[in-house]
């Protein structure tokens, strides 16, 4: 008989599934006419024939002639990640800020509680090192820079900076992300964090 553990409903996730599995979805349905081989096919290749250190079967299969996504999905795949069923964003904020970074984990909290409130339509799809907040796009990520300190980072274009704001030097290199402000204290989040947030917001309409 279920216990009331087991019957208590799973508490909502504050993430969202990250964009990319649309895109490497699509893409994996198209490896068959643009590789000759399914992914099926692939996986069974490598694990028969390649290497078995993932980063080593990447560069195996990329030496078969697959570009870097095909290879990185192959890889990933065979190794048994990737996937949107494989995707814990739980998890990976939990390992992001394990041990030496764990002090920060209250100030990425409200940075997250602070990000998600913009909008209703504001989504966070956490990465392995950073948490992206996305609108249409990426407009700005949070990132534990140093066991001391996270980067509340904007899109904000070729906007001067001013106040806190610090160039990242993106908008040079074409990156989406374009500035930052430091923060190591929760008082250190402030009105200056939330207008650039905002700003950020609207600048992905």
């Amino acid at each position: 008989m279920p216990t009331a553990a087991m019957l208590k409903p799973k508490k909502k996730s504050l993430y969202s599934m990250h964009p990319s599995f649309d895109y490497e979805e699509a893409g994996l349905r198209l490896i068959k006419e643009r590789t000759g081989n399914t992914l099926e096919e692939w996986i069974a290749h490598v694990k028969r024939n390649g290497p078995a250190e993932p980063k080593a079967r990447l560069a195996w299969l990329k030496k078969q002639g697959l570009t870097m996504n095909y290879a990185g999905w192959v890889a990933s795949r065979a190794s048994g990640a990737g996937g949107r069923e494989n995707y814990d964003p739980e998890r990976l904020v939990d390992t992001m800020f394990a041990e030496s970074k764990a002090a920060l984990r209250p100030i990425y909290e409200k940075l997250l509680d602070l990000g998600l409130s913009i909008a209703k339509d504001v989504r966070a799809c956490p990465c392995s090192t950073i948490v992206p907040l996305y609108r249409n796009h990426v407009f700005a990520q949070i990132k534990p820079a140093t066991n001391t300190r996270i980067d509340m980072a904007f899109a904000l274009g070729g906007m001067k900076p001013c106040g806190r704001l610090i160039d990242t030097g993106g908008f040079a290199k074409k990156d989406r992300i374009t500035h930052r402000i430091p923060v190591a204290s929760l008082a250190e989040i402030d009105d200056e964090v939330e207008k650039w947030l905002k700003k950020a917001y609207e600048l992905d309409a």
